[in-house]
């Protein structure tokens, strides 16, 4: 009788550890539905190949997420705007940046980081984590500044979140952020040598 018993007892408590965890699954999934801030990464979010001497970088834009950037982003890429533009800053530990019309001419040196497409893109903040991977858009200490500069995260940066707008991420050749990353730079944390860069929409 009391093997039953305690047999009942011990039944009762796994079906509530079941009956609970099943709850706790659906709650979680409702708040991320809730929030919105899941990023869609299949056949219907846009992709680009970004290019380098180093190989290639297949890159998610997440279109729901983040829309005007991404829209402005695809735009740009379109029409050639990126091509034989330059990764101006690489910083270890950290992140890469490139995306300013100034770096096609090497005698605009000095002003390197300081140009865009002659439009703004207002922020569009949201709880994706800066982690390695991760395009984002550079703005100034303006959060609707941002333009065609962007960075690729070769780290997590949780300073950054919530603060610059997270519009994509590196689905494939990651590999290829890491070897730009670690090349030689100049104080201002310029590559010494020139990384040029093209940016192809994948139809």
């Amino acid at each position: 009788m009391r093997n039953d018993f305690s047999s009942t007892v011990v039944n009762m408590f796994r079906r509530g550890i079941l009956v609970m965890s099943v709850i706790a699954m659906v709650n979680v999934y409702l708040m991320a539905v809730a929030f919105g801030e899941e990023p869609a990464t299949g056949s219907q979010a846009p992709h680009v190949i970004l290019k380098t001497k180093f190989g290639e970088m297949e890159i998610v834009l997440f279109k729901d997420l983040a829309p005007k950037h991404v829209e402005s982003f695809l735009k740009l890429a379109e029409k050639g705007f990126y091509n034989g533009t330059i990764f101006h800053r690489i910083i270890p530990g950290f992140m890469i940046q490139g995306g300013d019309p100034l770096t096609k001419d090497p005698a605009n040196r000095s002003k390197f980081g300081t140009g865009g497409p002659g439009y703004t893109v207002p922020a569009e903040f949201s709880k994706v984590a800066h982690e390695k991977g991760i395009l984002s858009a550079a703005r100034t200490a303006d959060p609707n500044s941002a333009g065609s500069q962007f960075f690729l995260m070769v780290d997590k940066a949780p300073h950054l979140d919530g603060q610059y707008t997270v519009f994509g991420e590196v689905l494939k050749g990651i590999e290829v952020a890491d070897t730009i990353v670690s090349q030689p730079r100049d104080l201002r944390d310029n590559p010494v040598e020139r990384i040029e860069m093209t940016i192809e929409v994948m139809k």
